[in-house]
């Protein structure tokens, strides 16, 4: 198994040098960026003014016991 990933990485490094599309190599770099986007920016407007608002119930003690939302969603439990 060790001899076959050697040898897919050797084949894929002899292809790399041979490249000459700036775009192509340009996007094989990309894929060695980490990636760092934020769910945040990924989520709509209603679930993020539904996030802050719980966020503010919390603030300010508005907030139920567990046992409380377990006995209002048993039945979907």
């Amino acid at each position: 198994m060790e001899l076959n990933f050697q040898n897919t990485n050797i084949e894929l490094v002899k292809w790399l040098t041979t490249l000459d599309d700036k775009s192509l190599i340009q996007k094989i770099l990309d894929l060695r960026k980490p990636e760092t986007k934020d769910w945040w920016n990924e989520i709509s407007d209603l679930e993020k003014e539904s996030i802050e608002k719980g966020l503010s119930d919390a603030d300010n003690g508005k907030l139920n016991p567990h046992s409380e939302a377990r006995q209002t969603y048993e039945k979907w439990l």
